[in-house]
């Protein structure tokens, strides 16, 4: 590999001083910097698909770290000084990252090209289903020490000094789980590396996944164990090793059961965690014959269930859907409140209004009350497409049964008339706001959507009727409104609520 941007005499020059320096008669001349920087040599160890370079990587870049006992760096130092290439380094024990930093022109298409060369096999460009230059070249050098798995792993893992976020760590993670390397001691040691991160639920999940993928039960065991210990929750990366590996419907609902067993076994915070995690996933993929299968086989929760219905209609399987309570009923498990209200709410959020009406009618029929929430659910659905006085009825019909408007419900009265420019009926709504609480919440949006709507006097003026009424205004939105009052060049308006709002906090 060449220099770029070099002048062949400069280029010959430093490979001379590089040949008489670094390496004495015993060690063979190197043909180019570019090489010794980046060139791949194979690890002693035996692993086939085990590469590293001359140079792994440190926290600020490369860092003199070379799979042979012989280490060059103090000879760089002298070299790269005698040739004028460190000017401008800081002073410290020099690297050939600093090359780079200090002569980023020069080596840039040798770093571009060279840097992921740590995986010759891929091809296009894409390393296990990740594109080369999508994986930072630290988290390489990471990946080729825990696929070596050498007696100095660790050793070498804390040369790096670098900190990881869990983002990078489930890139290590992913590609290894492909090459089906453990990860088991990278784990223990990222445990102590940075302790911050060690009780992650994601991270934790990762390594149960890796065990999965290693068929290593045993493993798993230990460490469901440990972190039931410390209360650790599962997440659904923890089992995508049933859903990845491409077995049977049998074969996965053997998986399945045994996993489910397991966390049976441990109990603590992995139980819950892993079983709701479990239907979580397989609802997401769509494999909602497996999810009943783990709801069958431990416990038949209405959260499981709401699950279901979730990802149903995510997938317009709205009918799937509406056939869940009837299912919940034959398991034993009588559908809530909740279940319909999270049933309906996602049935009009879809456009599917008849169908909502008519699982509102099944909810009266099989003796399950609506909530203050489901009035809400249609009120709001009402007030949205215009239809205020459709919406009044409900409200009505709410009061009529001893439940309590919720402040949401409110707002929905109040943005419907804001939105269809009916700002006199919002405002008389306000006004005839009857406790407290929900009065001086329904006055603070009002005045929030006209200083939004670009009406700045209108909320300052809605604002100083709530102050002379004994009302406290939400403490943002007044300083907003202040703001907006002043940008707009009200000064006076801005003053004269200043002026009220201190009255207030100081009677």
């Amino acid at each position: 590999m060449e220099i770029s941007k070099l002048s062949r005499n400069t280029s010959h020059l430093l490979k001379h001083l590089l040949n008489s320096v670094l390496y004495p008669i015993s060690h063979p001349p190197i043909p180019s910097l570019g090489s010794i920087l980046f060139s791949p040599v194979t690890h002693p160890s035996s692993h086939p698909h085990c590469y590293t370079s001359f140079c792994t990587v440190s926290s600020s870049g490369f860092s003199s770290d070379c799979s042979t006992t012989y280490n060059p760096s103090a000879q760089y130092s002298k070299v790269l000084s005698f040739s004028g290439l460190t000017r401008g380094c800081r002073r410290q024990s020099l690297n050939p990252y600093f090359v780079i930093t200090c002569n980023r022109s020069w080596f840039r298409r040798s770093y571009s090209s060279s840097s992921f060369d740590v995986y010759p096999n891929s091809k296009m460009g894409v390393v296990n289903g990740f594109r080369r230059r999508q994986i930072p070249s630290q988290i390489h050098a990471i990946i080729n020490l825990v696929r070596c798995n050498g007696d100095d792993m660790e050793t070498r893992l804390a040369s790096l000094n670098v900190k990881l976020s869990i983002s990078s760590v489930e890139v290590v993670f992913r590609v290894l789980n492909r090459e089906k390397a453990s990860t088991l001691r990278f784990f223990r040691w990222f445990n102590r590396w940075q302790p911050e991160l060690g009780r992650n639920s994601d991270f934790c999940s990762l390594m149960i996944n890796n065990c999965g993928i290693l068929n290593d039960y045993d493993a798993m065991r230990c460490l469901l164990v440990e972190f039931s210990g410390n209360r650790i929750c599962l997440t659904a990366k923890a089992f995508e090793f049933l859903s990845v590996t491409p077995v049977s419907k049998d074969m996965m609902t053997e998986s399945t059961e045994r996993v489910v067993n397991l966390l049976r076994e441990i109990g603590g915070s992995c139980y819950g965690s892993g079983v709701y995690s479990l239907v979580d996933m397989f609802s997401v993929l769509g494999s909602f014959d497996m999810a009943e299968f783990v709801i069958r086989t431990t416990d038949r929760k209405v959260s499981y269930y709401t699950v279901l219905i979730r990802e149903m209609c995510r997938k317009r399987d709205f009918k799937g859907a509406i056939a869940i309570p009837d299912v919940m009923r034959r398991e034993g498990c009588n559908p809530s409140s909740q279940t319909y209200n999270f049933l309906i709410s996602n049935l009009l959020k879809n456009g599917e209004s008849s169908d909502a009406f008519q699982v509102f009618d099944e909810m009266l029929q099989k003796g399950c009350p609506p909530d203050a929430l489901t009035f809400e659910i249609f009120i709001y659905h009402y007030c949205r497409l215009g239809e205020v006085a459709s919406a009044f009825k409900l409200l009505d019909e709410m009061v009529a049964k001893g439940l309590t408007p919720r402040l949401l419900t409110h707002a929905a009265f109040i943005k419907g008339f804001f939105n269809a420019h009916q700002y006199e009926k919002a405002y008389e709504y306000v006004v005839g706001s009857s406790d407290l609480y929900s009065i001086s919440a329904n006055y603070s949006l009002l005045a929030s959507l006209h200083r939004k709507g670009g009406n700045p006097v209108v909320a300052q003026n809605i604002l100083s009727e709530m102050i002379k009424k004994g009302l406290r205004p939400n403490f943002m939105l007044y300083r907003k409104v202040v703001k907006h009052l002043s940008k707009t060049g009200r000064e006076e308006f801005a003053t004269e609520l200043e002026e009220q709002f201190f009255q207030l906090e100081n009677p």
